[in-house]
């Protein structure tokens, strides 16, 4: 490695990208550049809003770059001197081309232990399956969505078995900084060689959308409950009341009890110690908090206080 540090390029988008920008803004490896997805209309005033990469980049001056496609992206990176992109949930698959383009490469941090999750919600996957061991995994990229060579690992045991997905997201990222911060020297020195992932144990994850926040009570109260952390804050866990008219009430926060109270999947009802629950499929919920459509997170006695009629309501 020569006593000149390469020009980086950072990409990244969401909050799990923050932490591991700010590690670089801090370092000698401050980027001179920084791709995001562009600002979008957030809330119910559609409020045009910047991703939170870019706001911590214009905190560090550094410039900005939000291409809308791959092409837009391309001929950007051509008005830049660089010779490092690193990757961090931007979310476009690049070209030959790109990849190809700066001298050491193009590398990405992932949130999970590949080859098990590769694509976009490897966060969710791990709290939806219950798992008690994840990571991060930082590899070369290559024209195929997490399946490049690894450059280097780091295990992360879930000690809270309570966790949401912006809590192991924040944890994730943080690992995933400090892990790219340590290997940086020897990749620019060429002392590690990327080893191929063993596509035999390959899992994949999917684009989560708002539909799969749909609870079904025929579940476990086990498997509901991971729902509710791993979807948090979006797309939601909710469910519906039918009263005349369908009204959406979401879950936030529940436990799981092993109550049996003989009651349909679904329905609503008091525990001995005057707790709400939900009768599963297996097992109970007891509700913590939750929120009325178009209303404020509520505590389950706060509710109980102002609807009492929800008792003996059938969830759908």
């Amino acid at each position: 490695m020569t006593n000149i540090l390469p020009k980086i390029i950072f990409m990244g988008t969401p909050e799990f990208a923050v932490p591991i920008l700010e590690k670089l803004a801090n370092s000698e490896y401050k980027p001179v550049a920084v791709f995001c997805a562009p600002d979008k209309p957030v809330g119910r005033k559609q409020t045009l809003t910047p991703p939170p990469v870019k706001v911590l980049a214009q905190k560090y001056s550094i410039p900005v770059f939000q291409p809308k496609d791959k092409i837009e992206l391309a001929s950007q990176l051509k008005t830049i001197n660089y010779q490092l992109v690193i990757t961090a949930a931007y979310g476009l698959i690049f070209p030959k081309d790109i990849l190809d383009a700066p001298q050491y490469g193009c590398i990405n941090v992932h949130p999970s232990l590949l080859p098990k999750y590769r694509g976009p919600s490897p966060i969710q996957a791990a709290i939806l399956n219950g798992d008690a061991v994840t990571g991060v995994t930082i590899y070369k990229m290559d024209e195929q969505i997490d399946h490049g060579a690894i450059m280097a690992y780091r295990q992360s045991l879930i000690a809270n078995r309570k966790i949401t997905t912006p809590e192991l997201s924040s944890e994730l990222s943080k690992l995933g900084a400090d892990l790219l911060l340590k290997i940086l020297p020897d990749w620019l020195a060429g002392k590690i060689t990327p080893a191929p992932q063993d596509d035999s144990r390959v899992t994949f994850t999917k684009i989560i959308k708002k539909e799969d926040g749909k609870i079904d009570w025929q579940k476990s109260a086990q498997e509901i409950e991971r729902q509710i952390r791993a979807y948090t804050p979006w797309p939601g866990s909710y469910s519906q009341i039918a009263n005349g008219q369908l009204l959406i009430v979401k879950i936030l926060e529940a436990e799981i009890s092993d109550t049996s109270a003989g009651k349909r999947p679904g329905e609503v009802f008091l525990t001995a110690n005057n707790g709400l629950a939900v009768q599963t499929g297996n097992g109970a919920l007891v509700i913590k908090k939750l929120q009325l459509e178009g209303g404020k997170s509520l505590s389950a006695q706060d509710l109980l206080r102002g609807h009492k009629e929800i008792i003996g309501i059938l969830l759908q």
